[in-house]
């Protein structure tokens, strides 16, 4: 084997991304990374500025002149897509004989690898760039352990957050949840409607039927409610056989009197539980929050009380309505 084999073996185990240029400024020989990055398209034979744009020295214009100074460090990048920078170092051989030139992708050496599929086989065994990927990849699979964690902690949050403010029998919100709500409602100043429900005669079902008749009323009565309202309205349950829901942006007397009206007559009709059949009936209470006074939550849930006992006195399985212009409730 000749001398300048040997040294093209040394510069392909030591440099894979070198060139050896001839006089002329072709290139002669590629190394194997650097033709890795264009696989279709050979270099050799190619003048070296053909294929790259030299960016520094901005003073050179020729390949010529890059010969006449040892030594020089280079900047430049390919000339076709992807635009691909390197930093270089070109030492001139004997006169007449060309140039080896050394490649790196200095910082960009992250895209590098991203673009061109690169591992540490396309790298000196002794290249510091293999240290600083396995650094990077080491701190990617941290990063992304970090991130999985994150998630599971934040949707663990999530779950606890939302069975705090559940109430477990019925999945309706509690009366924790209610007061959330109310007081984000206030201060926002946004119009809404309230309305209090109690079930009528709940305890002769336990009392006949059994608590677990009575669990199933509740569900079934906690459907008929969800029923009657949009997402933006909310559901709870605030007591044994106590309900609140609150209307959203609800201003209209008359339709929330055909909400409780339709309430009312789902939760007196018959609910089946083990072939036998259980009844309550539902009084209702209601009041509005205008959205522009300064009534506070804690009134106006006085208000829809004094509503719903005045239905409850009234016979109950009635409606009715806390009227400020008269300081009462009256049958809705």
């Amino acid at each position: 084997m000749s001398l300048s084999d040997d040294v093209a073996r040394v510069l392909t185990v030591l440099c894979p991304m070198h060139l050896t240029l001839d006089a002329s400024g072709h290139v002669a020989q590629v190394g194997p990374t650097l033709q890795k990055l264009r696989p279709d398209d050979r270099m050799e034979g190619k003048r070296f500025l053909d294929i790259f744009e030299l960016i520094r020295p901005r003073s050179v214009a020729a390949i010529e002149e890059l010969f006449t100074t040892p030594g020089v460090k280079l900047r430049l990048q390919f000339r076709d897509m992807p635009r691909t920078g390197f930093k270089g170092v070109m030492v001139p051989l004997a006169p007449g004989e060309g140039a080896v030139v050394n490649l790196s992708f200095g910082f960009s050496v992250l895209e590098a690898v991203r673009d061109y599929a690169l591992t540490a086989a396309d790298f000196s065994a002794t290249e510091l760039t293999i240290e600083m990927l396995y650094l990077v990849e080491a701190k990617s699979a941290a990063m992304e352990a970090s991130r999985s964690l994150n998630t599971r902690l934040q949707g663990a949050m999530i779950a606890a957050e939302e069975q705090a403010f559940t109430d477990t029998l019925t999945g309706l919100k509690n009366r924790r949840a209610l007061n959330h709500v109310l007081k984000r409602l206030r201060n926002a100043q946004r119009p809404f409607a309230v309305m209090q429900l109690d079930l009528d005669f709940f305890k002769a079902v336990n009392d006949t039927h059994g608590h677990a008749a009575g669990d199933h009323v509740l569900q079934e009565v906690a459907r008929a409610m969800v029923s009657e309202t949009r997402e933006t309205d909310t559901v709870a349950r605030v007591g044994g056989d106590e309900f609140v829901l609150v209307f959203d942006r609800l201003q209209d007397r008359a339709r929330l009197e055909s909400i409780a009206d339709r309430l009312i007559a789902g939760v007196t009709a018959p609910i089946p539980f083990n072939g036998k059949l259980c009844q309550v009936s539902a009084s209702i209470g209601s009041a509005f929050y205008d959205g522009v006074s300064d009534m506070d939550t804690a009134t106006l849930m006085s208000e829809a009380d004094m509503a719903l006992y005045a239905a409850k006195h009234a016979g109950r399985g009635r409606h009715f309505l806390y009227d400020p212009d008269r300081d009462g409730p009256v049958p809705g």
